[in-house]
């Protein structure tokens, strides 16, 4: 199985100010794959992080791995990701480590969204995402 890398990131649409960080629009073909808010649990449901967004989003992004892994994506399949966060202010922290898992070169769109609350109240982030598995051939 070859994977044929044709997501097209458009940071500078005509007409619309330029992204940092991140893309105005993402297409290319393949297979949708949605995957579900994320939240800061280990796979013994153990909860990661209090108090920490960087080691909460940490944990959030090794979760997203692994769905996307038992779909045969990767985070570079990734054309959309929707932060939920309960302050603001932690999107620095989130982003950084999004980082260490996101193609930074060719960043998904994404949304971030202050909420005020998420479904524990040791949560501090939840995110989901969409991505398109690239056709083999």
């Amino acid at each position: 199985m070859v994977k044929q890398r044709q997501l097209i990131h458009v940071s500078t649409p005509e007409g619309v100010a330029p992204s940092s960080g991140y893309s105005h629009v993402v297409t290319g073909p393949g297979q949708l794959a949605v995957v579900a808010g994320q939240m800061a649990y280990d796979e013994q449901g153990e909860f990661v992080g209090e108090g920490d967004p960087t080691a909460q989003a940490r944990q959030v992004f090794r979760n997203m791995r692994g769905c996307l892994a038992a779909v045969g994506a990767t985070m570079d399949d990734v054309v959309k990701l929707t932060y939920y966060v309960t302050d603001i202010a932690d999107v620095p922290a989130v982003l950084s480590a999004r980082d260490e898992f996101i193609d930074t070169g060719h960043p998904p769109a994404s949304t971030v969204v202050q909420v005020v609350a998420l479904y524990r109240p040791e949560l501090l982030l939840e995110v989901d995402a969409l991505a398109l598995i690239a056709p083999t051939g």
